[in-house]
This record gives structure tokens, C-alpha cells and sequence, in this order.
């Protein structure tokens, strides 16, 4: 990962204090790689490129896109077998109905357009293609706030927003998912004062060295320690939205 950096959003592998936050997010695209078999993937949004591969080994084909030049040059240097092209996500460079399946994955919430992406991402779908979306809780990431905590995001949803704004975009048989810690990362809340995440936080703001009990157990995190299910979706930590055109 020499030529790319963590920049407090992105994440990136092979990291051992950024293993958790890689493993939040390697779990979702485990999840949606059935979907993606045999199919034509656009993804949108796909930062240092892992994902998009991960899904290239079941795909036909993955566009992988990016609005961030160096980033988009680290993917098409890394991972050969993806197809890469920067771009701006609400003008996508793809004709109508190319791609079988739109993934974005901790994206939306970056962007100024959301309704006018939605509708971009309807538009490169064949007739019954899937999109898939993911995006931090609004409810449990920015807690009793009408602007975002992170700085990198402009607008966070709600399960029930994001899956009201694919329907206005002309999605149908809309699914929200919700991801959560499993039973092992609950022992980890538990192990550090309720919260691994705040844990974690405190670390970063604070400047300090890591303490190695937390570090080690950051280290440990795997995708079988969370869990994606239907039932309270707005307890959980980040949210997993589909559709189909």
C-alpha cells in the first residue's frame, strides 16, 4: 500500500490497527459475492481496489470506479484483472442496462447528489439487475444529530431513507439489512469499557500509543465476527440495501 494512505475514511489491508474497520467492510462484499457470480459488476466507489477483486473472482467482468486519480492509478496497478476508469459517480461511463449488478459500498454517504447517483445507477442496470449499497447507520453512527459526525460525509441515511430513496429512484423489491457485532466482538465491547469502536477513536484523537490488549484483539477481528441479518436494523452499526430494476 506504499502509494496509498489511510486518510481517516478510506480503509486499507493489511494494516494491523485498521483490521477491524477492513474486516467491517470485507464482510459485506463476502456477502454479496453470490450475487455477483457470472454477472457484469459496476462498482462504484471502489477506493483501494480489494473489494472489487474480491468480487472478480466470481464475476465476469468488474468495472472498478473511482473519482480519486491516484487512486484509481493504484487499482489498475494492483489488481490487472479489474477494468478501472475515474470518474464522477452521478455521470457514469457505462451505456444503459450494461452491468448486471451496481455495488457501492460505504459511498453514498460521501455524495451531494444521492437521488441523481440512484437514478445513474438505474439507468447502467439491465432489466432485473441488483443494485447493492452499503452505508453507515445514520441512527447509531451520528447519533441525536441532523448533520454527520465524520467529516468526509455529507448526508447519512437511515435503513428506511436509503431504501425510500432507491424506491423514488424506480427500484423495486427493496431489502435492508443491518450488520452487527457477532458474539466474539461483544466480548471485545465488553473487554474495552462497552465500545472496541470508541476504543479505538480515543486512540486516534488522543495521539497515544496503542494500548496492546487493544491492539491485539483489533488484530484478531475476522468477518465471522459480525453478523447481517434483517431483525433490528436500526440498532445496527452499518446498513446493506438491495434492489432490483
Amino acid at each position: 500500500m506504499a502509494d496509498l494512505w489511510l486518510t481517516g475514511e478510506r480503509t486499507l489491508p493489511g494494516i494491523p490497527e485498521e483490521n477491524y474497520w477492513f474486516r467491517r467492510h470485507e464482510v459485506v462484499y463476502e456477502a454479496l459475492r453470490p450475487r455477483c457470480a457470472g454477472a457484469v459488476v459496476l462498482e462504484a466507489g471502489c477506493g483501494e481496489g480489494y473489494g472489487a477483486d474480491l468480487l472478480a473472482g466470481v464475476a465476469r467482468r468488474v468495472l472498478a470506479l473511482d473519482y480519486d486519480a491516484p487512486t484509481a492509478a493504484h487499482v489498475a496497478r494492483r489488481y490487472p484483472r479489474l477494468d478501472v476508469a475515474r470518474t464522477n459517480l452521478v455521470a457514469l461511463p457505462v451505456r444503459d442496462g450494461g452491468c448486471d449488478a451496481v455495488v457501492s459500498l460505504q459511498v453514498i454517504e460521501h455524495l451531494w447528489e444521492q437521488e441523481r447517483f440512484l437514478r445513474e445507477c438505474r439507468r447502467v442496470l439491465a432489466p432485473g439487475g441488483t443494485l447493492l449499497v452499503s452505508t453507515p447507520n445514520r441512527i447509531t453512527f451520528s447519533p441525536g444529530r441532523d448533520t454527520p459526525l465524520n467529516p468526509f460525509h455529507t448526508r447519512e441515511l437511515s435503513g428506511c431513507e436509503l431504501a425510500g430513496l432507491m424506491r423514488e429512484a424506480g427500484f423495486v423489491d427493496v431489502e435492508v439489512l443491518g450488520l452487527h457485532h457477532g458474539p466474539r466482538l461483544r466480548a471485545f465491547d465488553a473487554r474495552h469499557g462497552g465500545s472496541i469502536v470508541d476504543a479505538q477513536v480515543a486512540v486516534v484523537v488522543d495521539g497515544g500509543a496503542w494500548p496492546e490488549a487493544l491492539r491485539a484483539d483489533v488484530a484478531a477481528v475476522t468477518c465471522a465476527d459480525f453478523e447481517l441479518r434483517g431483525d433490528d436494523v436500526d440498532g445496527s452499526l452499518d446498513l446493506l440495501v438491495t434492489a432490483r430494476r
